[in-house]
Parts: structure tokens; C-alpha cells; sequence
């Protein structure tokens, strides 16, 4: 039988918890209660609840700065199409992390450890918008960017179900076929 160690433990059990009664609904010493050891333990491994949060969505962060990365080496021909389909991989990939996110945005928007973030989200807005000026191109890609992530958090269908219907979403909504010329 594999052993899973304290910190595992505790970061499982803080995820289950934070999904059902949220973040804020969630204390420190029902996430040890849930594990089975003392408060001191969980305090070993993480010094508040704001570490075991960001230790949950560490991973998810860290794909959003490859996927950024990726992003900044294609040519503009290239990048919206592979934004829309980088980001919406990246949320069906790490659906438990954008719905853990979803439910403290404002907080963890203003959290030390995640100030690269935000300066990615907009950035992510700002290809989808085509680096357009328009204000209301951004602000459709910043409504097709959250909306893509809130679909992703209730559904429960396949990925390879979800990922072309909100692609091809995406692409209708920031890439609009013209007008009929009559």
C-alpha cells in the first residue's frame, strides 16, 4: 500500500473542502479534523490557508506562464487562434485549480505570490481581442475568457466533448464572420 504523506493529505482534503463549502467557508481546523491530525501538524506544512490555496493552484499558474511564453514566440497571424486553444486545454486540464480561483478571484488577484497573474490574464485578453484598441473587443475577450473558465468548473462532460464546442464558441464570439453586403 502506498503511504501518502501529511502535506498530500492535507492538500487533497483542503480542495474537497474548498469545493463544497468554498474557501472562505473553509477553516483551517476542519481541513485537519477532515485529515485526521492536529492543527500544529497542518501548520507544519502550511503556514495558512492562503498557502494551501496557492499551493493547490501552483501547478495551474504555472501552465498559464508556458502557455504565455508559447504565445510571445508566434507571430500575430498565429496567436489568437492558439490562445483560444491553449487557454481552454489549459482550464479543461486543470478544472479543480480555475474553480478553486473562481471562488476568491478578487483575493487571489491581490495575493503577493500571484501578482504575475494578473498582468497574464490581461495580456491572454488582449490576444484574444487581437491587440486591438476597441474597448469592447477586450471587453468581449475578457467575457469569452471567463466564460470559457465558468463553463469548465460546473461541467462534467468529457473533455474531448467540451474542448471543440468551446473553441469554436470562442471563435465566434472574437472573430465574427463580416456583414452581408446587400
Amino acid at each position: 500500500m502506498v503511504r501518502v504523506s501529511t502535506r498530500d493529505e492535507i492538500l487533497r482534503v483542503a480542495a474537497e473542502q474548498f469545493t463544497r463549502t468554498g474557501y472562505k467557508g473553509t477553516s483551517l481546523q476542519e481541513i485537519a479534523a477532515a485529515v485526521g491530525c492536529s492543527k500544529a501538524t497542518l501548520l507544519y506544512h502550511f503556514a495558512t490557508k492562503d498557502a494551501i490555496l496557492h499551493a493547490l493552484v501552483a501547478p495551474a499558474v504555472q501552465a498559464l506562464t508556458e502557455l504565455m511564453t508559447y504565445l510571445d514566440g508566434l507571430d500575430n497571424a498565429d496567436v489568437q487562434a492558439a490562445a483560444i486553444d491553449g487557454f481552454v486545454d489549459l482550464v479543461l486540464r486543470f478544472r479543480r485549480e480555475v474553480a478553486l480561483i473562481y471562488d476568491v478571484i478578487p483575493q487571489f488577484l491581490h495575493e503577493p505570490a500571484f501578482d504575475t497573474v494578473r498582468p497574464m490574464t490581461d495580456r491572454l485578453c488582449a490576444i484574444f481581442a487581437g491587440d486591438s484598441p476597441d474597448p469592447a473587443r477586450f471587453i468581449a475577450a475578457e467575457v469569452v475568457l471567463g466564460g470559457i473558465a465558468g463553463v469548465v468548473i460546473d461541467d462534467q462532460r468529457d473533455a474531448a466533448e467540451l474542448r471543440p464546442a468551446l473553441t469554436g464558441v470562442a471563435r465566434r464570439a472574437l472573430f465574427p464572420p463580416p456583414p452581408d453586403k446587400d
